[in-house]
This record gives C-alpha cells, structure tokens and sequence, in this order.
C-alpha cells in the first residue's frame, strides 16, 4: 500500500469535490467515498494516497453533528494519515444552528485529541482571501468583504454578516481562536509568531492568506507542527493547496502533473438548485445557446411530467438545464435544502437511466449533497480539470447505469458565463 498522506471530510458534496480536484490534479491518486468505506471497498483503492469522505453536515444542525461525525471522524483516523481535513467552503458560510464549523471542529479536536486546530480558509485560486482574519471574496469582479458579498451576505439559509472568522467562530465554539495574520507569513516571522501564540493555549489558529506564496508558507508550517497522531485541521481547499504546494517543495509528490483530458459528449443534463448570481448567469446563458429550460418546485411539479419533458428534449439530441431558481432574488418561498436535494436527484436518476446520458452537472452546494445520494454511487474519483473547484468526476457503482457517470458537483458561486458548454466540450 502507498503511503497516505491526506484524509479528509467535506461538508457538502461540491466543497468535497473541490478537495478531490486539489489533491488528484497534484499526480496524488485519490478517491471520494460517499460513506465510510469497509475494508473491501477500501482495498479496491489501495493505490490512494488521499482518502475522502463527502459529506452534508454544512446543511444540518448541532444535533446531527454530535451524532454523525464521531464516527465518520474515527474511521478517517482509522485510515490514517498524517492530515484529516475537515473541508469547508472557502466562503465559510455557516451558523450555530445550520453547519457550525464551531462545532464540527471541537468534535474533530476531541475525536483526534489534538491540542490546537490550523484553521486555513484563503484560497487564491478562487479569488478567496483572509487578511487579518477578514474574509473577501470575487464577485463580478469585484473583491468584496464577506458581509458585504452580493451573493453570501444574502444566502438564503446561512448568510454571512461577519467578515472577522474569529468573531464569526465565537458564535459556534466556546474555544478561543488566535490569529497567524498576513504581516508575519510575508515577513517571515509567522514561526515564531505561531510558537507565540501556542504557548497560550488556544482551541484553534486561523492563518490569513493573500497570495500564492502565503498559503504556501501555511502548508510549510502546519506539516511541521504534525506529530505520529494524525492532525485534524479545517479548512478550504486553500489548505488543501497549501499542503500540496510544500509537498511539492520538498519532493513527497510530483512537481508536474498533467492531468487528463476531457472529452467533448453530445448531450449533458444540468440540475440546479442553486440561487447563487453566477448560477443564474449561466443559466441564462445556457437558454439562450439552445439548452431546454426546465423550471421545477419541488412541492408542485409533478415527477413524471418534469421527466417526460426533459427525455423529449434529450432524444431531440438537445442539452437541457432543469432548475429551481434563477438568482438570489428569486429564491423566496421555494424548497431548499434535502427536499429539494432529494427531488432533483431522484430526477437525475431516471434521467440517465432512460437517456443514456453519461454526463451531467450538479449546481448548488446543498442541493449537490443531497441530490448525489440518490444516484446509488459508492465513490468519485477524478476525471479532469474544467473550472477550478468544480472537477470532472467518474462514479463508482454497483449499478451499470451509473457505474463511469461522469460527474460535475459546481458550487453556486463558482465557474464563468459559459461553464456548461465548458463541461460538454472538454478540454480535447
């Protein structure tokens, strides 16, 4: 067996994903289970070096939490490596009561008996930055405070109205959280400061993270604080890069990797229950190149009438975009969550079963979570780059209909206008 190097649990099933992109387009050969694996199905993928586990726990409350991640937490430790990430979206938009990374964090530090947690949430990659503990994020180019993001201040379920992570954490965690901020990472004074700020005794130490070369200096510090107990961490896939920009450093994984090609497919079915703005444009954007327009709620709209419409437009040899919402404004009173989730998977199911379609684009990160679960997938591994955060992805089933189903999980805000042309025309 290849030595392991990083485990980790994703929130939702899109941040999951962004996770598996990180590590599988670095050359290290990774998987994505949908459950905490058996022995068999772990030997199946005995040649991986990073092992995940997708998860929902960024839709439910404490209550789920205290019951369900324990023992999620005790089988990635039983994996082993030195690294278990619990990977949060790089917007870090939560609350008490709905996906408290406060809370997940203080079982993941009582599951792996770790004396402080590295909590790193800037990733550059996705125009995600933390500057002295604020966070900021793109949005039509434009660079904003979190709280006053046009999409995340607004989320219809857990909106961000605090830009300092410190003060936002407090609400979920009674631990104290110090800071390692973006002077001493480019100074570089960030090792002592983070000896500093040990001594203390916090729960946690949230990294800042600008540029490249500071979540780097990240990944450098937090593989030297590892010990022969594996470290629970928590953060975006910027951590994820962050490690692996210093393994590449210091030569535990390649230093070039190309990753494979995707190739262009006749037809894709797209599902979206996302009402973020970058969603709703490239929605608009796929009505208008040809795409047929479902829209659907989930309390109303009749099951087999919503599938006999899409199968139409799909033996017409037409793309078709089935969605929930168009946009932040238009996502009063309508179905989120599990409910949504469940209908909209339940319709991709019969969809590939009926169609023949061998590729489709999940939107939303909740909606992702949900909808997968009723595809009957044990596993995802990763099968080329489109757009950074949202990998192609290959499933892994025991039933032929979706056993090689290439996969897209895109999260609300990520991905260009024309993304899902993207996706059906590969990278060949």
């Amino acid at each position: 067996m290849t030595d392991r190097l990083l485990t980790f649990y994703g929130d939702d099933f899109t941040g999951s994903t962004d996770a598996l992109e990180a590590v599988a387009s670095h050359g290290i050969p990774s998987v994505l289970f949908l459950n905490p694996p058996d022995e068999d199905l772990l030997a199946q993928f005995s040649e991986c070096r990073a092992i995940g586990i997708a998860g929902e726990s960024r839709s439910r409350g404490p209550g789920w939490m205290d019951a369900q991640l324990p023992p999620v937490f005790e089988a990635l430790k039983r994996i082993g490596a030195p690294i278990c990430q619990y990977k949060v979206c790089s917007t870090f938009d939560s609350a008490p009561e709905t996906g408290s990374i406060g809370r997940a964090m203080e079982i993941g530090q009582r599951v792996f008996r770790n004396p402080w947690v590295p909590i790193a949430v800037a990733a550059p990659h996705l125009k995600r930055y933390v500057v002295f503990g604020n966070l900021f994020a793109l949005a039509a180019g434009t660079v904003y405070r979190i709280d006053q993001h046009p999409t995340m201040s607004r989320h219809p379920v857990t909106p961000m109205d605090e830009a300092d992570l410190r003060r936002h954490l407090a609400l979920q965690t009674h631990g104290r959280i110090e800071l390692v901020d973006i002077v001493a990472l480019e100074s570089g004074n960030a090792e002592a400061l983070l000896e500093k700020v040990l001594a203390a005794s916090p729960a946690a130490v949230l990294f800042d993270g600008l540029l490249q070369d500071t979540i780097q200096e990240t990944g450098r510090l937090i593989w030297s604080k590892r010990s022969e107990e594996p470290m629970f961490c928590v953060g975006s896939s910027g951590l994820t890069h962050a490690l692996m920009l210093h393994w590449r450093e210091i030569g535990l994984i390649p230093r070039t990797h190309t990753p494979p090609v995707v190739n262009k497919i006749d037809r894709l079915i797209v599902i979206s229950g996302s009402c973020a703005a970058a969603t709703e444009l490239q929605l608009r954007w796929a009505m208008r190149n040809g795409y047929t327009g479902i829209r659907v709620d989930a309390g109303t709209h009749p099951f087999s009438g919503v599938v006999s419409e899409a199968l139409n437009a799909l033996k017409e040899g037409r793309n078709i975009a089935i969605y929930s919402a168009l946009g932040p404004g238009d996502c009063i009173g309508i179905p989120h969550g599990e409910t949504l989730g469940r209908y909209l998977g339940s319709l991709l199911l019969e969809l590939v079963r009926q169609s023949g379609v061998r590729r489709a684009v999940i939107a939303g990160g909740d909606t992702s979570s949900h909808a997968v679960r009723q595809l009957g997938i044990q596993a995802l591994t990763f099968a080329g780059l489109l757009s950074p955060g949202a990998p192609l992805c290959r499933a892994h089933s025991g039933e032929s209909a979706i056993d090689g189903l290439e996969l897209v999980l895109k999260g609300g805000q990520v991905g260009p206008e024309n993304f899902f042309e993207m996706v059906q025309k590969g990278t060949s």
